[in-house]
């Protein structure tokens, strides 16, 4: 069986902690552990391989994550833009065998109880091997308003009656007392030639533009999606597509301590623990310890930062480098609209962190004022940055570690610890670490604009 593992996310429902360039799946919020790699380390006892399916800004980001736990080369899917899960979960089925057991599997949802998770799966693939298309419906443990449910015969418990839309809490706890309801985990399992039969007869132009989509051969590590294509395809979910129209659905209701984490509400009740008065999520190594005065039922989320209160009850605090966040419990829901007023005034505080991944390593803003701007730099053995130029700034490099080869329009030298060098506004130039340890440096950036936005590629290795 074939895990597909869905890593598509804009980072909005947890923001700040996630952003658009590290999306809720790949912040390490359990154990050091990210959900990506959670899920990927759930999956390899009931699957033999692995297809994930990302986009390209957060291609490199799974494939470091993907290394730090297992050996294993798993296909991807990278996706320009996306189009939902339907087409997600079809293009990824037209690069597979018309027999192959496919278990979809989101990447940013928990699961706490393995035993149960691997019954359920074990069922649902025998349903699977007999031509059905199989969904994961969760026993509700409390009216939820956020997910859609899955109606089952109450004689036929695999059977599937209704698919139902996100319904009020007086509809949810309705659901809960009839007792044949279940919350739908968006996790599927079926024969990739069955499901791409039923998108075929219910959703024919969807499933002929991924046709369209597909290149010749699909046998390359990563199945690259060109623009023009992805963006032909019709952008709706698996479930409105097929799974509400289908007459081979099947449900597999299960209790695997499952949660979707989708907001930090849902957060607070995974990370509290009894006989403590406040949640505090698992920290780094060497970060402070929160302190609370006569303060109970609150989340707090800290990373650098002292956290102290007085008097303070049922809270949602989120800090980070550059953004903090305070939330009535019951309230983080209306996270989105924070999200949606950022964009429209500061949009860098939704897109990416202070500390931002790269494919060829990271960079921290360690100050950004008006007219300049300070970076710390890490460039990862054998990585390079892209050939690139400004408009709006020139560029000072300080080596602190490691040994920088650098590009300025025709020259090419090297910068050792302790050297510098100045890239004036307009030259082409690329940063490159030959060596066989990290190549660490601090760049100051001085101009009108300092903007991420004010590069201009002019050669990339990593297909940005």
């Amino acid at each position: 069986m074939i895990n597909v593992i869905l890593c598509g996310g804009s980072g909005t429902r947890l923001w700040p902690l996630s952003r658009t360039m590290l999306p809720k799946q790949f912040v390490r919020l359990f154990d050091n552990r990210s959900l990506f790699q959670d899920t990927i380390l759930r999956n390899q006892s009931v699957c033999s391989h692995l297809f994930v399916v990302s986009n390209n800004e957060q291609y490199f980001l799974a494939v470091d994550q993907l290394a730090q736990i297992s050996s294993e080369s798993p296909q991807f899917l990278l996706e320009p833009v996306g189009r939902n899960t339907a087409p997600a979960i079809a293009l990824t089925c037209m690069a597979l065998d018309a027999d192959d057991l496919v278990l979809v599997t989101p990447s940013d949802h928990l699961v706490k109880d393995q035993l149960s998770y691997e019954l359920a799966v074990k069922q649902a693939k025998s349903l699977a091997e007999e031509g059905h298309l199989v969904t994961f419906g969760i026993k509700p443990t409390y009216p939820e308003v956020g997910f859609g449910y899955i109606e089952a015969n109450k004689n036929q418990g695999n059977d599937v009656l209704s698919f139902k839309e996100k319904p009020s809490e007086e509809v949810a706890q309705s659901y809960i007392d009839q007792g044949n309801y279940y919350w739908n985990s968006g996790m599927f399992c079926f024969k990739a030639g069955v499901f791409l039969e039923e998108l075929k007869q219910y959703a024919p132009d969807m499933f002929q533009a991924c046709q369209n989509a597909m290149p010749t051969d699909c046998s390359d590590h990563e199945i690259r999606i060109a623009l023009d294509a992805m963006n032909a395809i019709p952008d709706d979910s698996i479930d409105y597509v097929v799974m509400e129209k289908s007459d081979k659905v099947k449900v597999v209701p299960c209790e695997m301590g499952w949660s979707d984490l989708g907001s930090f509400d849902a957060l607070y009740d995974e990370v509290k623990q009894p006989g403590l008065v406040n949640a505090i999520l698992p920290r780094l190594a060497n970060s402070p310890e929160p302190i609370c005065v006569d303060s109970t039922n609150n989340l707090i989320v800290s990373r650098e930062r002292t956290i102290a209160l007085i008097d303070i009850n049922d809270l949602l605090i989120v800090d980070t480098s550059d953004a903090i966040l305070i939330s009535q419990k019951g309230s983080s829901q209306k996270v989105k609209k924070v999200v949606a007023e950022i964009k429209g005034t500061v949009p860098e505080l939704a897109e990416i962190h202070r500390l931002a991944h790269r494919p060829w390593g990271t960079y921290e803003v360690l100050q950004d004022s008006e007219q300049y701007k300070v970076k710390r730099i890490v460039v990862k053995p054998g990585s390079k940055l892209s050939l690139q130029k400004h408009f709006h700034r020139n560029e000072h490099w300080i080596v602190v570690s490691g040994t920088a080869k650098v590009t300025v329009d025709e020259d090419v030298f090297l910068v050792r610890p302790n050297e510098s060098t100045y890239i004036q506004m307009g030259q082409v130039h690329r940063l490159e670490n030959q060596g066989k340890i990290d190549l660490i440096m601090i760049e100051v950036q001085v101009g009108e604009y300092t903007g991420e936005d004010d590069i201009v590629r002019i050669n990339d290795i990593y297909g940005r």
